[in-house]
C-alpha cells in the first residue's frame, strides 16, 4: 500500500492525531521547522548529476572513437592531412552530438521539479500565510482555490465544490470532482482517490483545506522522479549492431593486413614498402566512415521528419522506429483531440447524432440519417438554449496566419470547464451563442454546480419578461427534480414508463462510454428564490447530451496502416476501463475478444503472470506510472521494440525506458518531452506512421551503405591478398589505395544515405531487433560482390602485366581504375534488397551526380600530367578502357543474373515474401 492510500479512510480527528497537528492552529513554526529538519524540504531531488565537462569527456571513451584517433595519428603519419582533419571532424562532430543529447536528458528532473508551486498558503500559528512551497511539512494544513498548484500531496478535509485537473499525472481526461468524506482503504489507483490532493496538480474549481501527508520525494510525483532517476535509456538497435559491428570490422582488416604485408615480405617484396602498403590498406578497410555516414544519413532523416512534423531530440530515434513492434499509446490528448464533444443527444423519444469534433463550432444534427434544423423543432432548441444559457465556459475564436502564402487560420479554443466548453460548442452548432442570445435573455441569478446536488442552475429572463429556470446536472438526480417531459415542444406529465424509458436510454449512451448530462426548465413566477431547493423542483426534462473526448479522425487509418506493417497498438491509459474499451473499439485498438485490464487487475497478479500475458493485452486502463513502466519493461522481455507515446508527467517514466519514447508537442508537459525521443509538433498519432516509414527508410539506407563499403573493402583486400599469395607485384601501391577509399567511399556513400524508399516499405513486418545487419541478403551481396570486385580487378591486372611485364605503372593504373569503376556500378546494386535490375538507376540524381563527379576525379589523377608522377598513373587508350570497363562491369552484371535464378530472390520478388 502506498503512504498516500493509508489515509483515504481515516476521519479528520485520527488524521490531525497522527500528525500532531491542531486544526485550529495549524503548526507552529518552531514545529514546522523541527519537521522540516526531520524530513528534508519540500522539493524533488535531481539525483547525482555529472558536470557538462565530465559528460563531455565521456564522448571520448568509446571504442569506435578510440579507433577513428588512431587512425587519425596513422593517416597523420602518412601525410595525408586531409583524412586526418577529416577525422578529427567526425570525432568531434559525434561527441558533440552524444553531449547535446545526455545534457538535454538531464533536464527531464529539472523540468519535472519546476511543476511544484512555487508558494503556499498554510495555517501556522492560527494564522494564514503563504510561505515558500518547499518549506511545507507533513501535518500542514494547506488552503486551495482555484488556480492553485498543489504544493504536496494532501489528505483533503474540507471541500466546496473543488475540482482538480490531474491528467498530467493520472491520464485522466476531465478535472476530477474531490470530497473529503472517508473512502474506502486499500490500494486504489490514483484517479480514484477523490479525497487526495496531488502534488503538482491545478485547482480549477472552489475552494478545499488539505492536510499534508507527504512532502518532496515521498509524494506520487516524487516517486515518478525516482523512476526517472533509475530508469536506464535503452541503447537503441542501430548503435547495439553498429557497436559490435565496428569491432568486428577492426579486428578482421587488421588481421587480414597483417596477412597481406607478411605474405608480401615472404614473397621477397620490400618490407618498407609492405609496410606502407599494409597501412595504407588499413585506412581504407577500417570504415572510419561508417558513423559519419550513420551521422549524415539519420541527419537528413530528421530533417525529412521535421517537415512531416515531428522533432528528433535524438538521432538514432529514427531508426529505433523502424524496428519497433508495439506502440504503447496514451489515449488522452494522443489517440483522442483531448477536447471534450458532444456527439450524441436524446430528446422527445428520439436519438440525434451531432456531427463535428473538437471546439470548431461547424457540424449539425441528424435523426435516422435526417438533418434536424434547430429552428424548426423547438424541443432541440430548448436544449440548446439550456447548454448555453446555464453555462460558464466561454468559446474563444482565434486567428493567425500560417504557410508561404500567410493565409489566415481560424482556430478555436475553450476559456473553463471543459464539460460547459462543449455544451457551448453544441449550441454554436445551432447558431445559438451567448452573444446571439444575450439581446433576448438576461442572467438573473446563478446556483453554482455543487458537488453533492450535482447540479447547476440559472434564473434567466426572455426579452417579454418571463422569467426561466435552466438546470443541468447528472441524469439521475436531475430526472428525480422533475415532474414534466417535453414532446414535440409541449410538457407533458412525467409517467413512470417514460422515467424508465429515459433512464434506460441515459444507460445505452453510457456504454457508448459517453459523459451524461441531462438538461430540464421550468418557467418561473415568483420573486427571486434565495435557495436552488425552491427553484430546483418541478422541472420540465428536456434531454440528455452525451459527450466524450472524441478520437482524432486520421488514427483510425494509421492504426490500419500499423498493422499492415506487422506493429501491433496498445492503449495505455489511466482513465475509466469502460471510456478506454469504447475508444479502442472504434479505433480498431480492441479486436473481438482481446484483452483488456485495469491497475488492479496488474497489481494482483505476479511479474511472471503478467508477463506471460502482456503480449496478448490490448487495453490498459486506470494504470498508475508504476504499471506503464512495468507493461512497457514486459514487451520488452518478450522481444519486443517499444515505442510509447504520452503528454503527461506520468507518461514520462514509461517513455524514458522504452526503446524509443514520443511525447506530445501542443499538449505534452516538459517532463515527458524532455524524457523523449521524439515529439510530434501536431500531437498526431498519425505522425508516428511517417516516423515508421521514415526510420525504416533510414536503416535501408545505413544497410545499402554498409553493403556498399565492407563489399568494397573486401575487394580491395582480396585483390592484394590474392596477388601476394600468387607471388605477383603490388597490383596497387599505397597512395593508390588511399585515393580509391576516398573517391568511392566519399559522395556516392552519402548519396546513398538520400535514396528513396523502397515501394514496398510499410508493407514488410517489423525487423527483429536482434537481427544481424548482414541478414536478408546483405551479407551474400558483400561476400560475393567483394570477391568478384577482387577478382575482375586482379584479373585485368594481370592480363595487363602478362602483355607488359616491363610497364608495371601501366599495369597498376588498370588495376586501379577497374577497382574505381567496379565499386561506382557496384554502387547501384546496393540500391535494391534484390538486385541491380530492379530500380531505376536514375530516380537517385544525387547518387548519380555523385558517380559521375567521383569518375571525373578518377580521370584527373590519371590524366593531368603533374598528378600521374604522385598517384604513379598513366593515359590509358581505347584498348585499355575496354579491358577496364569490362571487368569492372562483370561483378555487378554477373552476380545480379546469378541472384535472380535464386529461388528466394524469385519468391520476394513475385510478391511472396520480404
Amino acid at each position: 500500500m502506498s503512504e498516500g492510500s493509508r489515509y483515504l479512510d481515516w476521519d479528520t480527528e485520527q488524521l490531525t492525531a497522527h500528525f500532531g497537528v491542531d486544526p485550529a492552529e495549524g503548526l507552529s513554526d518552531a514545529e514546522a521547522e523541527k519537521r522540516k529538519n526531520q524530513v528534508g524540504p519540500n522539493r524533488l531531488d535531481e539525483g547525482t548529476s555529472l558536470s557538462p565537462l565530465a559528460l563531455l569527456l565521456n564522448q571520448f571513451k568509446d571504442f569506435m572513437v578510440l579507433v577513428l584517433l588512431a587512425a587519425t595519428l596513422v593517416s597523420g603519419l602518412l601525410g595525408e592531412y586531409t583524412d586526418a582533419i577529416a577525422i578529427i571532424a567526425i570525432v568531434v562532430l559525434n561527441a558533440v552530438l552524444g553531449f547535446v543529447q545526455e545534457f538535454r536528458a538531464e533536464k527531464s528532473l529539472t523540468a519535472l521539479k519546476e511543476l511544484s508551486a512555487p508558494m503556499a498558503r498554510v495555517k501556522r500559528n492560527g494564522a494564514w500565510k503563504r510561505i515558500p512551497a518547499e518549506d511545507v511539512v507533513p501535518g500542514d494544513l494547506v488552503s486551495l482555490e482555484s488556480g492553485d498548484r498543489i504544493p504536496a500531496d494532501l489528505r483533503l478535509i474540507r471541500t466546496d465544490n473543488l475540482y482538480i485537473e490531474e491528467s498530467a499525472l493520472t491520464g485522466e481526461s476531465v478535472p476530477v470532482s474531490k470530497t473529503d468524506a472517508k473512502i474506502g482503504g486499500g490500494d486504489i489507483p490514483l484517479g480514484d482517490r477523490k479525497n487526495m490532493g496531488f502534488l503538482g496538480t491545478m485547482v480549477v474549481r472552489g475552494t478545499g483545506i488539505g492536510l499534508v501527508v507527504s512532502t518532496g520525494m515521498e509524494t506520487e510525483m516524487g516517486k515518478i522522479a525516482h523512476l526517472i532517476q533509475t530508469t536506464e535509456t535503452m541503447q537503441t538497435p542501430l548503435q547495439n549492431r553498429l557497436e559490435q559491428l565496428g569491432k568486428v570490422l577492426i579486428v578482421v582488416s587488421l588481421f587480414l593486413t597483417a596477412v597481406v604485408v607478411l605474405t608480401g615480405i615472404v614473397h621477397g617484396h620490400d618490407a618498407y614498402k609492405m609496410f606502407l602498403a599494409g597501412v595504407s590498406l588499413a585506412v581504407a578497410a577500417i570504415p572510419e566512415g561508417l558513423p559519419a555516414i550513420v551521422t549524415i544519413a539519420l541527419a537528413l532523416g530528421v530533417q525529412r521528419m521535421i517537415r512531416r512534423r515531428a522533432i528528433v531530440r535524438k538521432l538514432p530515434s529514427v531508426e529505433t522506429l523502424g524496428c519497433a513492434s508495439v506502440i504503447c499509446s496514451d489515449k488522452t490528448g494522443t489517440l483522442t483531440q483531448n477536447k471534450m464533444t458532444v456527439t450524441h443527444l436524446w430528446m422527445d423519444g428520439r436519438q440525434l447524432e451531432v456531427s463535428g469534433s473538437g471546439y470548431d463550432p461547424e457540424g449539425g444534427f441528424t435523426a435516422e440519417g435526417r438533418k434536424v434544423k434547430v429552428q424548426k423543432d423547438a424541443g432541440l432548441k430548448r436544449l440548446l438554449e439550456i447548454a448555453v444559457l446555464c453555462n460558464n465556459a466561454q468559446l474563444i475564436r482565434e486567428t493567425g496566419r500560417e504557410g508561404m502564402l500567410r493565409r489566415k487560420k481560424e482556430s478555436w479554443r475553450i476559456d473553463g470547464d471543459p464539460t460547459e466548453g462543449a455544451l457551448m460548442v453544441l449550441g454554436a452548432k445551432g447558431n445559438l451563442t451567448r452573444e446571439s442570445m444575450g439581446e433576448y435573455w438576461n442572467r438573473v441569478k446563478e446556483f453554482p454546480f455543487d458537488s453533492e446536488r450535482k447540479m447547476m442552475s440559472v434564473l434567466v429572463e426572455d426579452s417579454q419578461g418571463k422569467r426561466w429556470v435552466m438546470s443541468k446536472g447528472a441524469p439521475d438526480v436531475l430526472l428525480n427534480r422533475c415532474t414534466h417531459v417535453l414532446q414535440e415542444g409541449r410538457p407533458v406529465p412525467l409517467t413512470e414508463s417514460m422515467r424508465r424509458k429515459i433512464l434506460s436510454n441515459n444507460d445505452q449512451l453510457a456504454a457508448m462510454a459517453l459523459r451524461n448530462l441531462a438538461l430540464a426548465y421550468r418557467e418561473w413566477s415568483g420573486t427571486v428564490p434565495d435557495k436552488e431547493s425552491a427553484a430546483e423542483k418541478n422541472l420540465v426534462f428536456v434531454g440528455l447530451a452525451g459527450m466524450i473526448d472524441p478520437p482524432r479522425e486520421e488514427v483510425k487509418e494509421a492504426i490500419r496502416t500499423c498493422r499492415r506493417a506487422g506493429i501491433r497498438t496498445v492503449m495505455i491509459t489511466g482513465d475509466h476501463q469502460t471510456t478506454a474499451v469504447a475508444i479502442a473499439r472504434q479505433l480498431g485498438i480492441l479486436s473481438k475478444g482481446g484483452l483488456t485490464v485495469n491497475g488492479g487487475d496488474i497489481s494482483r497478479m505476479s511479474d511472471e503472470e503478467f508477463e506471460s500475458k502482456a503480449k496478448d493485452i490490448q487495453v490498459y486502463a486506470r494504470v498508475s506510472p508504476e504499471h506503464k513502466l512495468k507493461i512497457v519493461k514486459a514487451l520488452q522481455k518478450e522481444g519486443h521494440v517499444v515505442a510509447m507515446t504520452g503528454d503527461g508527467v506520468n507518461d514520462a517514466p514509461a517513455i524514458k525506458a522504452s526503446d524509443i519514447g514520443i511525447a506530445m508537442g501542443i499538449t505534452g508537459t516538459d517532463v515527458s518531452k524532455e524524457a523523449s525521443s521524439l515529439v510530434l509538433s501536431d500531437d498526431n498519432f498519425a505522425t508516428i506512421v511517417a516516423a515508421i516509414e521514415e526510420g525504416r527508410s533510414i536503416y535501408d539506407n545505413i544497410r545499402k551503405f554498409i553493403s556498399y563499403l565492407l563489399a568494397s573493402n573486401v575487394g580491395e583486400i582480396l585483390v592484394m591478398f590474392l596477388a601476394m599469395l600468387a607471388g605477383m607485384p603490388l597490383p596497387l601501391v599505397p597512395i593508390q589505395i588511399l585515393w580509391v577509399n576516398l573517391v568511392t567511399d566519399g559522395l556516392p556513400a552519402m548519396a546513398l544515405g538520400v535514396d528513396p524508399a523502397e515501394e514496398d516499405t510499410m508493407d514488410r513486418p517489423p525487423r527483429n531487433s536482434r537481427e544481424s545487419i548482414f541478414a536478408r541478403g546483405v551479407g551474400w551481396k558483400i561476400v560475393t560482390r567483394g570477391l568478384l570486385i577482387g577478382l575482375f580487378t586482379l584479373g585485368a591486372f594481370w592480363i595487363s602485366y602478362n602483355e607488359a611485364p616491363d610497364d608495371l605503372v601501366r599495369a597498376q593504373t588498370i588495376a586501379f581504375s577497374t577497382l574505381v569503376l567496379a565499386q561506382l556500378i557496384y554502387v547501384f546494386d546496393c540500391r535494391s534488397q534484390l538486385t541491380v535490375f530492379h530500380r531505376n538507376p536514375l530516380s537517385n540524381l544525387p547518387l548519380v551526380l555523385a558517380v559521375v563527379s567521383s569518375a571525373l576525379l578518377l580521370l584527373v589523377v590519371m590524366y593531368y600530367p603533374p598528378l600521374q608522377p604522385i598517384f604513379h598513373t598513366v593515359s590509358l587508350g581505347l584498348r585499355e578502357w575496354a579491358l577496364v570497363i569490362a571487368a569492372a562491369a562483370m561483378p555487378t552484371l554477373l552476380a545480379g543474373g546469378v541472384d535472380l535464378l535464386r529461388p528466394e530472390r524469385r519468391l520476394v520478388h513475385n510478391g511472396k515474401g520480404h
